[in-house]
């Protein structure tokens, strides 16, 4: 029997997001955080889960800290780094609110169904209702607690709607097993049949992924050079 580790962190400190994906991730997985920071998901994995948890993270001072903490974390970059990784390495790859700062956001998704069995990504929804009255009334970049830096200093380069996450998994043959939408606060928006409206309402999206089997073996036809 596993037991668990010390409480390295108070729990106030767990960013809603990551308690929802917590919640999304069955006990005992291996799992791998991608941007996971001082590696404060991997600790809750591991004391609640008992997962095999650990990550990468690209800012070495976040690093240091979760070291420190005894955590297995690792320097590394999500848009180069993940190609190390061999296939089916991990039941969990998560990404959590850091799809819009990578370079190559469908490359990245594709390493993540590579080397995971499922991907979990969570991101700030660029088409909630109060950016967009934001760009309408002042006709600038829209600034709010997820989106709080100047356009020319922000690391969020491929800022995305929930809308547009559907259709980018609906192109590449992933299937979505399960989605929220949820406000800064962590209250699920309560529009799970509606996307449209999660689209307008929702604060950020939250989306747990796994390669669409029917689709991925046609799109493999098609692209067979030898066919």
């Amino acid at each position: 029997m596993i037991e668990p580790a010390p409480v390295r962190f108070v729990a106030k400190n767990m960013r809603v997001d990551l308690e929802l994906i917590a919640g999304m991730i069955s006990p005992g997985s291996r799992v791998l955080d991608i941007g996971c920071g001082d590696g404060i998901l991997i600790d809750h994995l591991f004391r609640t889960r008992h997962c095999d948890a650990r990550g990468i993270e690209i800012d070495m001072a976040e690093v240091t800290r979760a070291v420190a903490h005894g955590l297995p974390v690792m320097q590394g970059d999500a848009d180069t780094d993940l190609s190390h990784y061999p296939d089916d390495a991990f039941d969990y790859v998560v990404l959590s609110r850091t799809l819009q700062a990578v370079e190559r956001p469908r490359e990245v998704l594709r390493q993540m169904l590579r080397i995971g069995t499922r991907a979990i990504v969570s991101f700030p929804n660029f088409g909630h209702w109060s950016l967009r009255w934001q760009l309408l009334s002042t006709g600038r970049m829209p600034m709010t607690k997820a989106w709080s830096r100047m356009w020319y200093e922000t690391p969020n380069i491929h800022p995305c709607t929930i809308r547009d996450f559907f259709d980018l998994c609906d192109r590449e043959g992933y299937r979505v097993e399960h989605w929220l939408a949820a406000d800064e606060a962590g209250r699920r928006a309560p529009w799970r049949r509606a996307p449209l409206l999660a689209n307008l309402f929702g604060e950020q999206g939250l989306f747990l992924l796994r390669h669409d089997q029917r689709a991925h073996a046609n799109r493999s036809e098609t692209t067979d050079p030898a066919r």
